[in-house]
């Protein structure tokens, strides 16, 4: 049965992660409570250095699922409510439209926000403190968009949920999901680094080591080992780090498995649930998305950067999974979400059964 789940792996990415492609390619497969890790290319084309489970990327936008998950579990505890405004929190906020969003339509893309910062072109200029707030005072949509009545993917959305969260508990951002999502999941090789002046991200040499070389979709190195990309130039705003291995652990909590405490799993399972109706076979969850394949309920967040990219995607009924991260722009996670997902979910009963059956 392993054998069955490396073909389906190495039949749909292999193709994508040749010698000739940037990069390379680390996946973690969760199926029937059992992981398997496949690795493909170089974490490093000038040093020969091969990825492995335990190699670090930088995951780009799949980070939203754990501010999620602290805006699920600080409602599970009463902490915060889902239809607090976000002006609650940060003060300063005063603007006729943004004092209207609230916690829960940041959480799921529903506030009408679309900034200059989420969308090309791309700004030059980065964004300090004070002139992102002002920037939110100002904001005024464009076509009539109403804070809860539509989805809108927003970065920016996210960078003001993070501060609502530091405000309310007063605690920076990284130190809240490494108190409360990371350490509890015992997650201990996801970083979230403060940002040097070089765009760089500053942790451990350790960990440093472990760290990819990003490139471009055509095979440009970007940035060294440990870039960080961002518009909004104030603390908590950089990108998290993490490996195969540890975002398992992640996996395997959000399917009801391993050793997470109750009420995380419960904000975990929480962030998975529809909370806006987009087409007929599309949804937004709290940061996931809803995806119907093949009669089947996928739920999935991909990320990407124009030197990375990340996914992890489940379908919770058949308890299987996939994580894919990837040291190049643009690599095809769709692959991932209509083709390797569906044919897990295939196998897992055979899988299951071969479990139990050994």
């Amino acid at each position: 049965m392993n054998a069955r789940v490396r073909d389906i792996v190495a039949e749909n990415f292999a193709p994508a992660a040749t010698a000739g492609d940037a990069g390379g390619l680390a996946a973690a497969v969760y199926i029937a409570g059992h992981i398997q890790f496949f690795n493909y290319g170089l974490a490093d084309r000038s040093s020969k250095r091969a990825i492995t489970p335990d190699t670090l990327f930088n995951v780009a936008s799949v980070r939203k699922v754990f501010e999620a998950a602290l805006v699920a579990l600080g409602t599970l505890r009463g902490e915060i409510r889902l239809d607090d405004p976000v002006s609650k929190y940060v003060t300063e906020l005063n603007g006729d439209y943004i004092r209207r969003v609230t916690i829960g339509q940041l959480a799921t893309h529903t506030s009408g926000l679309l900034l200059a910062t989420d969308h090309p072109p791309w700004p030059n200029e980065s964004y300090l403190l004070a002139e992102f707030l002002g920037v939110l005072n100002a904001w005024t949509p464009p076509a009539g968009e109403q804070p809860g009545k539509q989805r809108i993917y927003t970065h920016a959305g996210y960078v003001l949920l993070q501060l609502a969260l530091e405000r309310r508990y007063g605690v920076p951002i990284n130190q809240l999901i490494e108190n409360r999502i990371l350490r509890p999941l015992g997650m201990n090789s996801t970083l979230l680094p403060a940002r040097g002046p070089d765009n760089r991200a500053v942790m451990n040499p350790k960990f440093m080591q472990r760290v990819v070389q990003g490139y471009s979709h055509d095979g440009m190195p970007i940035g060294p080992p440990g870039n960080q990309q961002s518009y909004y130039d104030f603390p908590g705003t950089g990108q998290m780090f993490s490996s195969a291995r540890d975002l398992a652990i992640l996996l395997s909590a959000c399917l009801g498995g391993g050793p997470a405490d109750p009420q995380l799993r419960k904000a975990l399972q929480m962030t998975q649930h529809e909370m806006f109706r987009v087409d007929e076979k599309f949804g937004q969850a709290m940061a996931w998305e809803n995806i119907a394949v093949e009669g089947m309920d996928v739920v999935d967040k991909p990320g990407g950067l124009n030197n990375a990219s990340a996914y992890v995607g489940f379908i919770p009924e058949r308890k299987v999974g996939i994580i894919l991260l990837a040291n190049r722009a643009e690599f095809p996670h769709e692959i991932a979400r209509y083709r390797v997902l569906p044919a897990l979910a295939r196998l897992e009963p055979i899988f299951r059964q071969s479990i139990v059956g050994h």
